[in-house]
């Protein structure tokens, strides 16, 4: 079943990287390049997933997937992170933050697509 993901990253690198995994398996893609981007691109084009990195300046990934649990609009949105921060102590932030997932970069075509089961 094709869906709709938006695509978190700072960096234009990963950011193509996710969108082309993704946009090749069939799914829409749309991206945002913050925490503050990600938040008002939930609110207006309700994705169905959010694959977002936790490094970023000024509002990092751990930081906005509060912000979008916190809202009633984006409180429903699912989030993975996707993160060079591969620590055990960050994957389990996460995901008491309330991701649905922690992938740590480098990562593998086959780990951000079982992200969608």
């Amino acid at each position: 079943m094709a869906s709709k993901i938006l695509v978190v990253d700072d960096a234009p690198v990963d950011r193509d990287n996710l969108q082309r995994i993704l946009a090749g398996a069939g799914h829409t893609v749309i991206t945002a390049e913050s925490g503050e981007q990600a938040i008002a691109r939930a609110r207006s084009d309700a994705p169905d997933l959010i694959m977002m990195d936790v490094n970023m300046p000024d509002m990092d990934g751990f930081a906005a997937a509060r912000k979008l649990k916190s809202e009633d609009a984006t409180r429903n949105i699912p989030v993975v992170f996707v993160s060079g921060k591969n620590q055990k102590a960050d994957m389990a932030w996460g995901l008491m933050l309330g991701a649905k997932g922690y992938v740590a970069k480098p990562y593998t075509a086959a780990q951000i697509l079982a992200q969608l089961a």
